[in-house]
């Protein structure tokens, strides 16, 4: 399968194959004029590497966690690690984010009580 096709194939851009590429996420093999040929399973390979960026894992993450990756995307527990320690990033984050916006809001707040019509 050429590049084009691939892309296609899987609604993604050609540059962002290239980069899936660059990063060891997505393997081609070269013809003789220098143009990349993907083997059958490619189509796969890009929506799980869509579908674990969707995730929020960072392409270094995802090149340690695709060979963890069963057929049907679920992802082996030999890297179930990685996952939680990701997850527990998230939730921090999710935390830290919630405490912003409640003080955001106690601001807002105390404005529109000082200046109703602003509100």
């Amino acid at each position: 399968m050429k590049i084009g096709e691939l892309a296609a194939a899987t609604g993604t851009s050609v540059r962002l194959l290239r980069y899936y590429e660059e990063q060891s996420l997505l393997e081609s093999h070269r013809l003789a004029g220098g143009h990349r040929r993907y083997d059958d399973n490619a189509p796969a390979v890009v929506r799980r590497i869509r579908a674990l960026l969707d995730a929020g894992l960072p392409t270094r993450v995802i090149r340690d966690l695709l060979p963890c990756v069963r057929q049907d995307g679920t992802v082996a527990g030999c890297r179930l690690e990685t996952l939680q320690e990701h997850l527990r990033g998230l939730d921090e984050r999710i935390s830290a984010l919630s405490e912003t916006r409640a003080s955001l809001a106690g601001l807002v707040s105390a404005a529109q009580a000082r200046e109703p019509a602003l509100a």
